[in-house]
């Protein structure tokens, strides 16, 4: 076994000047944004557009659109940090996007603990200081939304990866939250992986929350459907691990996978990919990221063992609704739960554009028609987190406490 060195690039941010979005009709503010260090987020392409052509055809959009609203922007994060490579970070460079193109202050503010108390403490401290727009990324904050929705009727809450059953409460005309059908994005991945030639896949959830299940799900079924398809055997190792970090005990199971065969790991879950990682490089193995396009993170190493990545619009997103916001057609979703999938635009996703394109006989065009079979419903992904995924002949699936 040849030891490699795990090296991760993160992005850093700094804090900023506040700023929010009001229900004001006077002009929008002027004052430049403290935080000019934005890092570029990078789009899940549904159709034949690179991830580089996405992103700046929604920059463009939001730079072109005409701000009505004066106000600030704020998030407040989940238990991750804006740097994370993964969600928070996603979610950041939305608010970045938007407030960058238009000149509106934003920063954000990060909880010293995991607790509703915190979160809601961290918010009453934004709107104290001027927000009238808190972004909240997600599922942790169904509780903190539900309250604060009615503290602050006069501020709009957007709120990523929240459903109804997350809420406590109806959710009101001043809020607007969304999850995404990442059962999608996992059948993606998997799909894919098998077609490149991978026989022997694991998947390395976080924490068994719905979000995390669903890609966990479609995985399987997606890993599932190519096996069929090519009539090979395929083994699966699925385990959670109860946390959205890595830590040396997860870095040791995986390390236990990759010695017993394991070719590829999908690592779902936060910042849980830096176990997933550290052992693929220990061991010569593969990982496929989440969220967003993960690829960066494995440069700078002896090879990137970065394949794909399961990606969701979390940064279209946030600038789609701030954009409502702030061009006065809040109206338009505020007291609206959505979920966000192919049908619905370019919301889901694998990274398309240069290097993240990394598999050897998968190619693009067999991409582009299973996108095409999951928009037009010929392709059936169930989201189903209750039931596992039911496999045919020749698909081992060992689900591992």
């Amino acid at each position: 076994m040849k030891k490699k060195t795990l090296s991760l690039v993160l992005a850093s941010a700094m804090v900023v000047s506040l700023t929010a979005c009001g229900g004001s009709n006077d002009a929008p503010a002027t004052d430049t944004p403290a935080n000019t260090e934005t890092t570029p987020a990078t789009e899940a392409a549904a159709d034949t557009q690179t991830e580089a052509q996405t992103q700046e055809a929604s920059t463009e959009a939001a730079a072109e659109s005409e701000v009505t609203v004066e106000g600030k922007i704020a998030l407040v994060t989940d238990v991750g940090t804006i740097d994370d490579e993964s969600f928070n970070q996603a979610t950041w460079e939305g608010v970045q996007q938007y407030g960058d193109a238009h000149g509106i202050e934003y920063t954000y503010y990060q909880p010293t603990e995991d607790s509703t108390e915190e979160r809601i403490n961290q918010i009453d401290l934004a709107v104290s200081e001027g927000a009238t727009v808190v972004v909240l990324p997600g599922y942790l904050f169904g509780e903190t939304l539900s309250e604060v929705q009615t503290t602050y009727p006069d501020v709009n809450f957007i709120a990523v990866d929240v459903s109804e059953g997350d809420m406590t409460a109806p959710i009101e005309p001043n809020a607007y939250a969304c999850t995404f059908s990442e059962e999608q994005a996992g059948y993606l991945a998997g799909y894919a992986a098998v077609k490149d030639g991978y026989t022997k896949l694991g998947f390395l959830g976080g924490m068994a929350v719905p979000a995390v299940i669903r890609y966990g799900y479609g995985y399987v079924q997606g890993i599932n459907d190519a096996a069929q398809e090519l009539g090979v055997e395929v083994e699966v190792k699925y385990t959670y691990g109860g946390q959205f970090y890595g830590d040396a005990n997860i870095t040791a199971k995986m390390e236990s996978w990759y010695a017993d065969g394991t070719e590829i790991v999908f690592a779902c879950g936060g910042g849980i990919y830096t176990s997933a990682m550290e052992a693929a490089l220990n061991y010569d193995g593969m990982i496929i990221g989440v969220d967003v396009d993960q690829h960066s993170v494995g440069e700078g190493n002896a090879y990137n063992p970065v394949l794909t990545s399961a990606m969701k619009g979390l940064t279209s997103t946030v600038v789609d609704k701030l954009d409502a916001c702030f061009t006065g057609n809040w109206s338009s979703i505020g007291g609206q739960i959505q979920n966000l999938g192919l049908a619905d635009g370019d919301y889901i996703g694998l990274p398309t554009d240069g290097d993240s394109w990394a598999f050897k006989t998968f190619t693009k065009d067999e991409y582009n028609t299973l996108l095409d079979g999951i928009k037009d419903g010929s392709i059936a992904i169930s989201n189903d987190t209750e039931n596992q995924p039911e496999v045919g002949e020749g698909v081992t699936v060992s689900y591992i406490d």
